[in-house]
Parts: C-alpha cells; structure tokens; sequence
C-alpha cells in the first residue's frame, strides 16, 4: 500500500489485440526530524507502478504530474538484457487497486469514469461525476 505523487505523465504502451499498460513513478515521502541537529528531513522514495487495460486507460485520461493517488499492488522484480548485453534488472508495483486522492484533470473533465462495475478494483463514485471515492482503508 501506497500513498504519493506521480513524478509524471503516464505512459501508456499498447499490444497487438488491444490490451495495454500505463506505467508511471510514484514518489512517497518520509518526513522526521534529526534528534541531533534539530533538523527537518524529507526522505523521498521513488516507486515504479505499472497499471493494466481499463485501468490503464483511466489513470491516463484522469491522472497528471503531481496527482496523489493511494495504490494497492504486488512488487514484481524482473530482469532483461539491452541490445549492448548489459544485464538490467528493475522492480515494479503492479497495481491492483487504485482510488484518486487529487487530480487535476478530474476537475476539469466533465466525461464519466465508467461505472465500478466495469473496471475491476477500482474505486470510483458514478453519482460523483465519476470522480474517485476517498474511502482509504484505514
């Protein structure tokens, strides 16, 4: 479980017969004070999330830059070689659930998210303008 900013734009990258995945960072912050010093500190986390098909094409129709968004996922490590032999290795969150805490373009956009039904594990109000419900799980 997650609760951050997005870093940036979501990218989507789309397949042959018509499935898709948004992907984006998200960045967590963790705030205390030095007892030695007396000072502040804001320790900044960044995430990778990948999210999938209709849920993809929602986080990129409603969510930009700086949005807050809480996430629920799986941490999934994975490795590939580059076309120069490098070995890379990266670890992802992928999103199983996901509810908007702020957005921009939700406030702008008049077009309905699809009603809960349609998109598993989401969390989204249609009598709200489609606008996402704030029910955090704790």
């Amino acid at each position: 479980m997650l609760i951050g900013h997005l870093g940036d734009e979501v990218k989507m990258h789309y397949f042959d017969g018509g499935n898709c995945i948004g992907r984006f960072q998200l960045a967590t912050n963790e705030v205390y004070i030095n007892k030695t010093t007396n000072e502040k500190i804001v320790s900044t986390e960044w995430h990778n999330l990948v999210v999938r098909n209709k849920a993809a094409e929602i986080c990129e129709k409603y969510l930009s830059k700086g949005d807050k968004i809480y996430v629920e996922g799986r941490i999934k490590s994975r490795q590939w070689q580059t076309e120069e032999g490098v070995v890379k290795h990266t670890s992802e969150i992928q999103v199983t659930e996901f509810t908007f805490l702020s957005t921009k373009k939700g406030n702008e956009n008049s077009k309905q998210i699809p009603d809960q039904d349609s998109v598993k594990n989401t969390n989204f109000d249609p009598q709200n303008n489609g606008l996402p419900i704030n029910d955090l799980p704790f």
